[in-house]
């Protein structure tokens, strides 16, 4: 200590000069590098038009910064002053992030956090307020570290999901057929050119009927509609029915039921004309050969259940005359196709399968649903199938290549019945969100919603009109009684 009349400050530590120049270099330094970044933006501030103000202590939003200054602009900028730009953007980045970082007031809890981020807890020269200070500074460095680390990775992660899409949309995978298929589906498309073709010819005739013809054909329609009152009426069985089917005649219908049992019923006099016993559980699907009746031991109908199995059955036997084995879950509907020699099967494990009836052998185990699939209908050229289930969404299947053409999209819950119009292009869904929809297969999209229910609406068929018969309006059903009812 001098002793001379001035004294000298104490410092506890070391006394060194050099210690004591290099603390004050580096506070200079500081306050010189906080001065140039403030300069610096108050020039790009006020070269620019309609400059925000920029007062000592002022607030300056970074936001009319990056309006201030354009790309094009930026373009223009050498290296240097770009680069101090982005130093200068970037120092008030992390002011801006330290002023929302809370500081321990005690400084003992300030020491604390400076070691546990591995920070010297005391510098030379530095106070309580130094050390706040400081610590605000290294949180603010580490948070935007942190969070320019996450940005890059969520980049990452989100660049491998978007590469994980385009893998799955872009993955067709192919499974062996067997021969038997291969013939099946050459049968198939020979048959429906065939159909298609009668249709078509049809559809020519339709359209020189004259547009009065078709207003009265509709308006005697919706009178008998109208005027439909109870014929008969008779219980069906024990416990509730699941499946109604009308044969192709119209003089007989069958009615599945919870129990298992398959009851033959007379019309109009709904007298009971056989019971056909084989199912143990519900039964899901009903559906009657296009050729029923047409000779004796031949395969009339057929059934599914939620006992797994598919039956077989004649009309002149109460017992199943065949069996297709294969589904892992409820069956719940059944079609047949209009050739009459394959059946088409839904069920919750989450396939549809068509089936030879004559050999009883599987030919195609298709899945593509994300849940079960609940609904089946063959189009009337053959050619097509239709299929929808829980997901809520429809597919279209080509039976001659096997590829899912059209996805059926627009129901906001599960799908339950499906049903193609006569023109072939058309279809209708009903579903649980209490909606029947129609969708056309030339646009691939809904074309009308009708919002008729009240309640699910579990099957929809379409109004079929023979014109070969005679000039009355022939309504063929299919319905199932389970849910709130059906659309025609």
């Amino acid at each position: 200590m001098s002793n001379s009349g001035k004294k000298e400050r104490i410092h506890f530590g070391t006394l060194e000069k050099e210690a004591v120049a290099h603390a004050k270099r580096k506070r200079e330094e500081e306050e010189e590098h906080d001065a140039m970044s403030t300069t610096v933006v108050d020039n790009l501030l006020d070269v620019s038009e309609g400059a925000v103000s920029a007062r000592p202590g002022a607030h300056i939003d970074l936001d009319q910064i990056d309006e201030v200054m354009g790309d094009d602009e930026e373009l223009m900028l050498t290296d240097d002053a770009l680069a101090t730009r982005r130093r200068a953007m970037a120092e008030f980045d992390r002011k801006r992030i330290a002023r929302t970082i809370a500081i321990p007031t005690n400084d003992a809890h300030v020491k604390d956090a400076l070691r546990q981020n591995e920070q010297p807890i005391c510098l030379f020269g530095e106070d309580a307020g130094d050390r706040r200070d400081r610590l605000r500074y290294i949180l603010s460095k580490i948070a935007i570290e942190r969070r320019d680390a996450g940005s890059e990775q969520q980049e990452i992660e989100d660049e491998d999901m978007k590469s994980d899409d385009e893998d799955e949309v872009q993955e067709v995978f192919y499974t062996e057929g067997s021969e038997a298929l291969l013939q099946a589906r050459q049968n198939i498309a020979k048959e429906s050119l065939a159909r298609a073709e009668l249709r078509i010819e049809r559809q020519r005739e339709d359209c020189k009927v004259d547009l009065a013809s078709v207003r009265r054909l509709r308006q005697n329609l919706v009178a008998q509609l109208t005027n439909y009152t109870i014929v008969g009426s008779q219980v069906g069985d024990d416990r509730p029915l699941s499946r109604i089917a009308f044969a192709p005649n119209s003089r007989q219908v069958l009615a599945g039921s919870w129990s298992g049992a398959i009851k033959l019923w007379d019309i109009p006099g709904c007298k009971m004309a056989r019971l056909f016993r084989g199912h143990t559980d519900r039964v899901g699907g009903l559906s009657f050969n296009p050729r029923a009746g047409q000779s004796k031991g031949c395969v009339d109908f057929a059934s599914g259940a939620s006992d797994n199995e598919i039956f077989l059955w004649s009309l002149e036997k109460d017992t199943p005359v065949g069996n297709l084995k294969g589904h892992q879950s409820r069956v719940v509907h059944v079609d047949h196709h209009p050739s009459g020699d394959y059946l088409g099967s839904a069920s919750y494990d989450g396939s549809w399968r068509l089936w030879d009836i004559a050999t009883e052998q599987e030919l195609l185990l298709q899945e593509g649903h994300s849940r079960e699939v609940f609904a089946l209908r063959f189009q009337c050229d053959g050619s097509l199938v239709a299929t929808a289930g829980l997901d809520g969404i429809g597919r279209i299947w080509d039976l001659r290549s096997g590829r899912s053409i059209a996805e059926l999209e627009g129901h906001a819950k599960e799908i339950f019945g499906l049903d193609w119009s006569p023109n072939g292009y058309q279809l209708a869904t009903g579903s649980a969100d209490n909606t029947v929809r129609i969708f056309d297969l030339r646009k691939i999209a809904s074309v009308q919603q009708i919002p008729a229910h009240k309640s699910m609406v579990t099957d929809v068929r379409f109004f079929h009109y023979d014109s070969t018969q005679s000039s009355e309006p022939r309504i063929s059903e299919d319905m199932d009684t389970s849910g709130d009812g059906n659309e025609d």
